[in-house]
């Protein structure tokens, strides 16, 4: 069907959808009243996935369905689900909270897409990965159901987008042995986790690092691991070692410290955990005002989805801070969502993403990692049929 008519034809009004939201509309409706529906899923990862927070083995998830009452065969997908010890919405309700924001939405009849986001942004403060999934479900369906958000070379297949090489927490052997797969198959950026070994012998590990792969450019992730008193001497350390960013040094919370350390530190300061507690434009704010960082770490699943990460990106902006994406063990469905946004609105920059390896049942999918960039190959087709499979239409859809 041609799309000619766009965005009028389904009730949306542009100027009322998140401004850096580019709809690429492929199919034309009537007005009719969206539906929402959920089903909880669980992605198995191949191997147990080392995290700062313990081994990870499965992932619960809830995938989202978003149509039209009257359309039901066009379909917007999406997904939510928070990670343990880390989102700010992982309470044992989550998957209560899930059932009624659907019933809710259902209830409210919306007619058009803008209405929806309305309601979106109603829960992103108390439930940001509920939001991030909700959203993008109503932006596919708003493109035609294609998993195609917006209209970009990498988003059309045409380019790929260049992502560092994720270290996961290992022994030293292990994580030279991981460092050293990751520069053989092209990696230039290399992201490594510390703070989970003594720091003399992650020291020594970096020196080794440093001086085999002279020319890669490194990023740490202290995960708070350092204690406050003797974050600043770690930070010059470290500084010696060419290090283009430390993201999180500290635990969250501590905005004093956290701000003289931006003021001080050799290295740039990234703020990752710090951002997930502040759920309004008052908070965000406040904190970049009070603490100063020089980069900020944006995580849509764990800050309430891409309307919330360009009000982010524009306080950012506002104070020269730069940003980068990173994705969060989403399956392809979100994983495909956050690379697109990241294609628009990203920059050159290489961005923290995923490829989707991990899990053994994810979603099968056109994205795939060839070398260190991510490509859409659309030669390779969405496997639909399992979300159809574990999604069923409330009855009387």
């Amino acid at each position: 069907m041609n799309g000619g008519n766009g965005l009028r034809r389904i009730g949306i009004r542009r100027s009322l959808l998140p401004r850096r939201f580019t709809i690429c509309l492929t199919t034309t409706l009537h007005t009719t009243m969206l539906q929402l529906a959920a089903t909880p899923y669980t992605l198995r990862f191949h191997k147990p996935a080392p995290t700062s927070r313990g081994a990870l083995t499965t992932r619960s998830i809830w995938f989202l369905r978003a149509w039209h009452d009257e359309a039901p065969d066009l379909v917007g997908w999406g997904e939510c689900g928070p990670l343990p010890g880390l989102s700010r919405d992982n309470t044992p309700t989550f998957g209560a909270e899930v059932e009624r924001f659907c019933a809710e939405f259902n209830q409210a009849r919306h007619a058009d897409v803008n209405s929806a986001l309305v309601a979106v942004r109603s829960v992103a403060g108390d439930w940001p990965s509920l939001a991030f999934g909700v959203e993008t479900a109503l932006l596919d369906l708003a493109s035609g159901g294609r998993q195609r958000l917006w209209d970009t070379p990498f988003a059309r297949g045409e380019a790929g987008l260049p992502t560092h090489g994720l270290i996961w927490m290992d022994s030293p052997d292990g994580i030279l042995r991981q460092i050293e797969a990751k520069i053989a198959a092209g990696f230039g950026v290399i992201k490594i986790k510390i703070g989970a070994l003594p720091f003399a012998e992650e020291i020594a590990l970096l020196r080794i690092v440093r001086s085999a792969f002279p020319s890669c450019e490194l990023r740490l992730d202290a995960n708070g691991a350092f204690a406050p008193h003797d974050a600043l001497h770690r930070l010059d350390e470290l500084a010696a070692l060419d290090v283009a960013f430390v993201e999180q040094p500290i635990r969250r919370g501590q905005w004093g410290v956290m701000a003289e350390l931006c003021r001080h530190s050799p290295i740039p300061i990234a703020l990752d955990e710090e951002l997930i507690p502040i759920a309004n434009a008052g908070e965000r704010a406040a904190l970049l005002s009070a603490v100063r960082p020089q980069i900020l770490i944006l995580k849509p699943t764990l800050l309430g989805g891409f309307a919330t990460c360009a009000a982010w990106i524009d306080e950012a902006n506002a104070r020269s801070i730069q940003w980068f994406a990173n994705s969060l063990l989403e399956s392809n469905i979100g994983l495909n969502a956050i690379c697109q946004w990241t294609s628009a609105f990203g920059g050159v920059r290489v961005h923290g993403l995923g490829s989707g390896s991990l899990f053994a049942n994810n979603i099968g999918s056109p994205i795939h990692l060839r070398g260190a960039q991510l490509e859409l190959d659309y030669g390779r087709q969405w496997d639909i049929a399992t979300l159809d499979s574990v999604q069923p239409r409330p009855q009387g859809s």
